[in-house]
């Protein structure tokens, strides 16, 4: 039995690439801060063995061919400052939900933006999906603004659509149609 290769992405400052157990040092580095872990729908991480079930999980979702979870590394350091992916892929219907988190320190530097622009691409382009959504809390601003930059619509509000950390959440329903991608990235060849 074959496996298809991890999908390697790069962009100008990055290098998207499979999560190893060797990286649960630099994933416990920023999921046991409790600023980033604040939408993530988890509690922050305490130990080594937290950020190996993470990975863990990574592994699954991809050997189960639900989702495929890429770390997001910087060309000039190579660690582990973030992840972003497709979870819940629904291939029979084209589509799937993304999922992005990134250390503290790299907030503000378009990184995160840089990462998921990759994987939407690669999601449309070799994937096939139709329609990748992004289930996002009321208060998660920042993400907002990422999806929304990226062409995202919000479709409307998920009441207690999820059950976190103790308590019910709210989630906005964002989704980008592969049409809307295609006519955004036309319109952006042509202004070059």
């Amino acid at each position: 039995m074959t496996t298809d290769p991890f999908p390697v992405l790069e962009t100008k400052r990055l290098v998207l690439r499979e999560v190893t157990n060797e990286d649960a040092k630099d994933i416990l580095n920023y999921l046991s801060d409790k600023e980033v872990m604040k939408y993530y729908g988890l509690e922050p991480f305490k130990s080594i063995n937290d950020a190996l079930d993470e990975i863990s999980w990574y592994q699954s979702i991809q050997k189960n061919k639900t989702g495929i979870r890429w770390g997001i590394t910087s060309k000039d350091q190579g660690i582990v400052i973030g992840s972003c992916g497709f979870h819940k892929i629904e291939s029979q219907h084209f589509r799937a939900e993304i999922g992005f988190e990134l250390s503290k320190d790299q907030w503000g530097k378009g990184i995160a933006f840089e990462a998921v622009a990759a994987i939407i691409s690669h999601g449309y382009e070799h994937m096939n999906l139709q329609r990748v959504e992004a289930l996002i809390e009321p208060p998660n601003q920042s993400s907002q603004k990422l999806v929304e930059k990226l062409g995202f619509v919000r479709e409307g509000l998920l009441r207690s659509y999820e059950f976190s950390c103790g308590k019910f959440d709210d989630l906005y329903m964002y989704s980008l149609l592969k049409q809307d991608y295609d006519k955004m990235n036309s319109g952006s060849q042509k202004d070059v």
